[in-house]
């Protein structure tokens, strides 16, 4: 299954949203940058590289970033795509935050989600970036499949897939994150999650769809 942006072939893959079974999918915890710090922590998260891995929301709260999460209709100067191929339906979930996109085959595995966040507050973006996969790698017995910190569509990115377990079974999943950037004079910068799930063991039937997802996946500025 060729990967058509990006070096890398990607199959299912992993991410900083994952699922359960029984429960569907869960997003990933952003509300870390969903309140107002006074000021960044004294203690930068860089300090300490042996700890456990410290995930987006929390490397930005940590540099005083916060995020306000946008429903994709509600966007006015960036624009994100999630393709819905035949049979998939919006997906709920009492789970989700507010302005989480979903969509699922049969309300179930394989899913698709898509959260958009506009940022406030100046950032390392390649410090940031560097975070973007440590959800992933902690999840349960995770295995890494790929990596890409290549740009999408011009724009700094990171792209992470493998594997883990969860209750209902072992999972791949796919997981990108994109920060695209408006133009002069506003500059404002945004963070885009986008995830797609589904069961180890139907990694074969669900690919064709799968890939139809990732392929038509875009983020612009309009």
């Amino acid at each position: 299954m060729p990967r058509t942006r990006g070096a890398s072939a990607v199959v299912l893959t992993l991410a900083a949203a994952w699922l359960t079974a029984a429960c569907g999918p869960q997003t990933a915890d952003y509300s870390a940058i969903w309140t107002t710090p006074t000021s960044p922590t004294e203690t930068s998260v860089e300090d300490a590289p042996d700890a456990r891995p410290v995930s987006l929301s929390e490397y930005l709260a940590s540099v005083g970033v916060t995020g306000e999460q946008i429903p994709l209709n509600k966007l006015t100067d960036v624009k994100v795509t999630l393709p819905r191929p035949p049979g998939w339906t919006t997906y709920t979930n009492p789970n989700f935050s507010p302005g989480t996109e979903a969509i699922a085959r049969n309300n179930t595995y394989p899913t698709a989600m898509v959260m958009v966040f506009k940022l406030s507050g100046n950032f390392d973006v390649p410090a940031a970036l560097a975070h973007a996969d440590d959800d992933a790698k902690l999840s349960k017995n995770f295995t890494q499949l790929n990596y890409s910190n290549d740009d999408f569509n011009g724009f700094p990115s990171a792209m992470i897939e493998g594997s883990y377990d969860q209750p209902g079974g072992r999972v791949h999943t796919y997981n990108r994150v994109v920060i695209p950037v408006t133009g002069a004079p506003e500059f404002q910068r945004y963070l885009v999650q986008f995830t797609v799930t589904g069961m180890a063991n139907k990694a074969a039937e669900q690919a064709p769809e799968i890939q139809q997802i990732i392929d038509g996946f875009d983020v612009s500025v309009k």
